[in-house]
């Protein structure tokens, strides 16, 4: 099943898919509008109209259309669902902490089952879900409604696992519950499906987009500066990372050297030193990249994590462990300890494995980093929308 909600902000002139002025200003100046402009303030209406006046009144018309875009009239429909949306984002976050709250999944003293606090939190976040994709598509507030609207691409990522637990996605964007299959479903399935240690889970991900939609002050400036320091983070990581892989998948650190007793073998120093700056950087990577709303980042991120978890055993061969998160943890003792022809061999493999995901992270934080002002509707990246990657002129 697919979802497109690329016209779920468009119900009108005034909702986030027409207000995205960033997009317009560059066709107004660079584009159709400015041609069509020009077309037509270029034809003499009489023979007394100079090229200088028509210019001006060229200029006029543009710079009036970009104000018009950058500060819309709204209805007070429109002006209430704007005071409104931060309300909403701020209680459907409760919601999602609640079904996070381990909590929540065992039975409280005053004899309320487990069961019963699980169907509750749900049809509580269903609620509050759908109150604020609701209020979202009457929004003008571009920069939290970008959020909002890949939070929505989540749950029409996980559509099939939502279905499972009660929950249909549907076309408009809202959730549906259906209470009598959420009460015959095991309640681990709903604490799994929003589970916080998991960076990859469909809570963990509605958690982030709503997270960066709290902050986001509705001018595009102060978002742009919060998501431009969040990716510069998930950046540093993965090229720090990618330099390590490339030093421990190099045959040159492991190679034989006379020690100080004449003998020959590893620099265990060396290598050590190597593998624990790769597990920093691999922490250090996903800790930043587990709160990115970049769809590249994350689909990139989750193959990371599953090619680390089928390998989990031979990383414990090395002294480097896993924990439910996915973070690593290296004992120096038992690392030295190990084989470095086998640790070589591994590192060659899963090294090479994950690299490629590893440059994926990085590219997509240099050349399509989706600031909020470059999301369109439907959580897609739309490179002509962010103005970082665009010069205006």
């Amino acid at each position: 099943m697919s979802f497109n909600f690329s016209s779920l902000f468009s119900n009108n002139s005034n909702t986030f898919g027409s207000t995205n002025w960033f997009s317009d200003w560059y066709s107004i100046k660079n584009g159709s509008y400015g041609k069509l402009m020009r077309a037509y303030y270029n034809t003499p209406s009489s023979s007394n109209t100079t090229a200088a006046s028509r210019k001006s009144r060229t200029s006029d018309v543009v710079d009036q259309i970009i104000e018009e875009k950058k500060n819309p009239k709204v209805s007070e429909e429109t002006q209430a669902a704007n005071e409104h949306l931060s309300t909403a984002i701020s209680t459907l976050k409760n919601t999602v902490t609640t079904l996070q709250n381990a909590n929540t999944y065992t039975a409280s003293e005053d004899g309320t089952s487990a069961a019963e606090k699980v169907v509750s939190a749900v049809k509580d976040y269903v609620s509050q879900y759908n109150d604020t994709v609701n209020t979202a598509k009457e929004s003008t507030l571009a920069n939290k409604t970008a959020h909002v609207a890949g939070m929505m691409r989540s749950s029409a990522t996980n559509a099939d696992k939502l279905a499972e637990i009660g929950i249909t996605v549907n076309s408009d964007g809202t959730l549906q519950l259906n209470e009598d299959k959420l009460k015959a479903t095991d309640i681990s399935k709903v604490q799994d499906l929003f589970s916080k240690d998991n960076v990859i889970s469909y809570g963990s991900t509605v958690m982030s987009r709503l997270g960066f939609a709290s902050v986001s002050s509705g001018s595009v400036k102060s978002t742009e500066k919060e998501t431009e320091k969040q990716d510069n983070t998930v950046y540093e990581g993965a090229s720090s990372l990618k330099t390590d892989i490339e030093k421990l998948t190099s045959g040159s650190l492991f190679e034989k050297v006379k020690g100080e007793d004449g003998k020959t073998g590893y620099d265990i120093e060396k290598i050590f030193s190597a593998a624990k700056s790769f597990v920093g950087n691999y922490n250090r990577m996903l800790e930043s990249a587990g709160s990115s709303f970049n769809s590249g980042v994350m689909s990139n991120l989750a193959s990371i994590l599953e090619k680390t978890e089928k390998n989990k055993s031979a990383l414990k061969e090395f002294g480097i462990s896993v924990d439910n998160k996915g973070r690593m943890k290296i004992d120096e003792d038992a690392f030295k300890n190990s084989d470095m022809s086998k640790v070589q061999k591994f590192f060659k493999d899963y090294g090479s494995s994950i690299s490629s995901n590893v440059s994926l992270v990085n590219y997509y934080m240099t050349t399509q980093a989706d600031a909020s002002n470059g999301y369109t509707p439907d959580g897609m990246y739309n490179p002509l929308a962010d103005n970082r990657y665009n010069t205006f002129v």
